[in-house]
C-alpha cells in the first residue's frame, strides 16, 4: 500500500511510502531535501519493519529544529501503523 506523508520543518516537502503486507517497508521516496543522504535512509529501510525504522530514526534533531527528515519518516510511519 502506497502512503503520502506531508513533513513540517524540515526541507523535505513530501514523504511516499510503499508498505507490504507484513508492515515491511517496500520503498521510500523523498521529495526535497538531501537528495543523496535522503537516498541513503530511504535504502536502509527498505525491507525492515515500521517498529524497527520507527526506534532508529524518531527523536533525530536537525540544527535545533526539534525534528528532522529522519524524525519526519518515524512520524509518517506512526500515522500508517495507526491505519493498519
Amino acid at each position: 500500500m502506497q502512503y503520502t506523508y506531508i513533513p513540517t520543518g524540515v526541507c523535505t516537502r513530501q514523504i511516499t511510502i510503499d508498505i507490504n503486507d507484513d508492515e515491511t517497508i517496500n520503498d521510500i521516496k523523498f521529495t526535497g531535501g538531501c537528495n543523496g543522504n535522503l537516498k541513503g535512509i530511504a535504502a536502509l529501510c527498505k525491507g525492515k519493519s515500521m517498529d524497527e525504522v520507527i526506534a532508529s530514526l524518531k527523536g533525530i534533531n536537525c540544527n535545533f529544529k526539534g525534528t528532522s527528515c529522519p524524525d519526519q519518516l518515524a512520524r509518517a510511519l506512526e500515522q500508517i501503523k495507526e491505519e493498519f
